[in-house]
């Protein structure tokens, strides 16, 4: 027995060896799928509109909101998406850095860090905003009021709306401040990242849901029929809302791209940081601090 046990002993551990391997590798490769969403994230442009202080209940299935629920009912919606703080300037830098910066509250705020328009540039490719009544010229005023820009009702352009002009990066570089302008320039196919924040009147801040629905009505046409959007995806969600989950309540994560399966749900628990990372993903611009471990939007990309 003993020279047919130690004859058997160099055959069965490599054999062992190799199943674990197998099973090791498999482990590794769902907790990879699991970790980044279901499948990974892929378009060429993305499109973000931020509109303001209402929950879920507030905006899903609601008649004052048609244009939005025809969106939903027709492409996707994300059910446990929740914003990351109150007032509403911690979302907004969270939306594009994943990171609130320990700002608490809407004043106006210097920053320095990296954010998703650093990565963007690094790779190589391209960003804009687009605040409606920003008056230009990389202002940093708290508020401007202006006439009809482009569509919608009259308003205030905000700071505290405007992440991009609270860092410093930005705002002190004539170059880059150039990429923030009013939304009367417009153009769907201008660069491969779009953020798009109505002002006061439009985005239901001041006015109504349904005026904030009558402006998307208007102004989402000029997204979903350009040629840009043929390889696109476009976001829509709310700076907070008004409960306390996770720090800034349950709000529509509204997820719109070519080829989508009509009404897709999905009930995977996101925050505002899910976003930047699922840029990220798909360009493969890999991860900021406080987006590193948090899952993408991907399943809203299955083939």
């Amino acid at each position: 027995m003993a020279p047919t046990d130690t004859l058997a002993l160099p055959v069965r551990p490599p054999l062992l060896r190799a199943a674990a391997v197998i099973v090791v590798a498999g482990l590794l490769m769902v907790a990879t799928v699991v970790a980044r969403g279901f499948d990974p994230p892929w378009f060429e442009h993305a499109y973000l509109i931020v509109l303001e202080n209402h929950g879920s209940a507030s905006i899903v299935g609601n008649p004052q909101a048609p244009y939005l629920n025809g969106l939903i009912a027709s492409y996707g919606l994300a059910t446990d998406y929740t914003a990351v703080a109150h007032p509403s300037q911690p979302d907004y830098l969270a939306l594009v850095s994943g990171s609130t910066w320990d700002v608490q509250d809407d004043a106006s705020h210097d920053l320095s860090g990296q954010t998703l328009f650093d990565q963007i540039e690094q790779h190589g490719r391209t960003w804009h905003v687009y605040e409606q009544d920003y008056p230009g010229g990389c202002f940093t005023g708290a508020q401007a009021s202006g006439p009809v820009d482009l569509v919608g009702l009259p308003g205030a352009y905000v700071r505290k709306h405007d992440p991009a002009i609270s860092f410093t990066s930005i705002s002190g570089s004539r170059a880059r401040c150039a990429n923030i302008t009013s939304l009367a320039s417009f153009d769907a196919g201008a660069a491969d990242f779009e953020m798009i924040v109505p002002n006061l009147a439009n985005d239901m801040h001041d006015r109504s849901i349904r005026q904030g629905d009558e402006f998307l009505a208007a102004f989402v046409p000029r997204i979903l029929s350009s040629a840009a959007f043929a390889h696109g995806a476009l976001f829509i969600t709310w700076d907070e809302g008004t409960g306390s989950a996770n720090g800034g309540g349950r709000v529509p994560m509204i997820v719109v791209r070519p080829g989508m399966t009509p009404g897709f749900r999905s009930y995977a628990t996101h925050t505002h940081r899910a976003f930047p990372r699922t840029v990220e993903d798909a360009w493969g611009l890999g991860c900021l601090p406080q987006t590193c471990h948090v899952t993408d939007l991907g399943q809203f990309f299955g083939r």
